[in-house]
């Protein structure tokens, strides 16, 4: 029914036909009908956590693009007499320190190749170091490249030494297990339009109770973290214009999600699709950046094939005229492109772009 393109991408990405067509009506942001939507939205977010509000957590909903989900937290969190430390070995990460340096935050950060994992022994030496750290921030799966770095050890440490952490795991909630509590997270930020594939619209925040009436060092009327988890609590309603449409794509979506056997499911899916990709790239000669043992399944990096005639636009336009969407790499050094994996396909969409990229390939070798 839809002759939409194919997005291997890590979100936006490929919907469900049942997730766009629950937008396919109006609702009013007070009536009755869609604050109960929203009620049941949150708890959903908890129960995917791993978490609840009997033991001590919250979830908001902010308007918006994932970036503005991290950078309410940011500018709402850290005290004016507070320090970051941010984990950087992408985009993602710098674009984290980016945010506190333009809210004059002071923030340090440990900065490590796209492919490397950040040493847990280093970010506990360089704690020891600045003893006046009062917050953590580490993004789970850095779209960057796909890897996936070490939560759940950061947060031992984050524990350990009474400081704040905070994860960015846009890219991972819903599909790559976490359980919050366990990992000492106090926010964690993802977005609609990812994992839990609905519609680009909000992000949304699994806070700490305790840290999130802390909260109060608002540098921005419409990100103001604490502000928006009241005004959803005095009465169900946002502060702002809410993203209606988008929400009701969620509240499906996250009915797909258990479905599909929750997390756990979605996961599966995810890895048999990077499994089959890595396996059938692999046979074509394209290499992955990451190395295997922390490469994550929801988006994998490659490297340029050595063919000189090889031209990414090229090879981009290529799929796209089949219908097919990749995503360009995002390194600073290497050659690179990246293929999504998560979104709704499966092995018949994977095999259909390994077939594209094997024609590709064949094609340029003729050139």
């Amino acid at each position: 029914m839809m002759n939409d393109k194919v997005l291997f991408t890590p979100g936006p990405l490929t919907t469900s036909f049942t997730v766009k067509e629950a937008m396919l009506r109006d609702v009013g942001s007070r009536d009755g009908e869609f604050i109960e939507i929203i009620k049941e939205i949150r708890h959903g977010l908890l129960e995917i956590a791993g978490v609840s509000k009997e033991s001590g957590y919250e979830a908001i909903i902010m308007q918006g693009p994932g970036t503005m989900g991290i950078e309410s937290v940011i500018s709402s969190a850290i005290p004016p007499d507070g320090k970051l430390l941010v984990i950087i070995n992408g985009a993602y990460g710098k674009r984290i320190r980016e945010i506190a340096e333009i809210h004059n935050i002071q923030v340090d950060a440990l900065i490590y190749k796209e492919n490397q994992i950040p040493p847990v022994s280093s970010i506990e030496e360089c704690i020891l170091e600045n003893k006046d750290i009062t917050h953590l921030a580490i993004v789970h799966c850095e779209t960057t490249s796909g890897i996936i770095n070490p939560v759940e050890e950061t947060g031992k440490l984050c524990e350990k030494y009474g400081i704040t952490f905070i994860v960015d795991a846009m890219s991972s909630f819903g599909a790559i297990p976490l359980h919050v509590k366990d990992a000492a997270i106090h926010f964690l930020i993802s977005s609609a339009n990812k994992c839990i594939e609905g519609v680009p619209g909000f992000s949304f925040i699994i806070a700490n109770t305790d840290e999130l009436k802390k909260a109060h060092y608002a540098r921005t009327l419409t990100l103001d973290l604490l502000a928006q988890w009241e005004g959803l609590e005095k009465n169900g309603q946002f502060r702002f214009t809410p993203p209606a449409h988008a929400l009701l794509a969620f509240y499906q979506a996250l009915n797909e999600l258990e479905e599909e056997g929750g997390p756990k499911g979605r996961a599966e899916r995810y890895l048999n699709n990077n499994q089959k990709l890595i396996e059938g790239m692999g046979k074509m000669g394209f290499e992955p950046y990451v190395p295997s043992d922390y490469r994550g399944y929801i988006i994998t990096s490659f490297f340029y094939p050595e063919n000189l005639k090889f031209s990414f636009e090229e090879f981009y336009e290529y799929l796209s005229q089949r219908g097919l969407i990749i995503y360009p790499g995002k390194l600073g050094e290497e050659n690179t492109f990246r293929i999504g994996n998560i979104g709704r396909i499966g092995e018949d969409e994977i095999n259909r772009l390994l077939h594209a990229i094997n024609e590709y390939m064949h094609y340029i070798r003729l050139k």
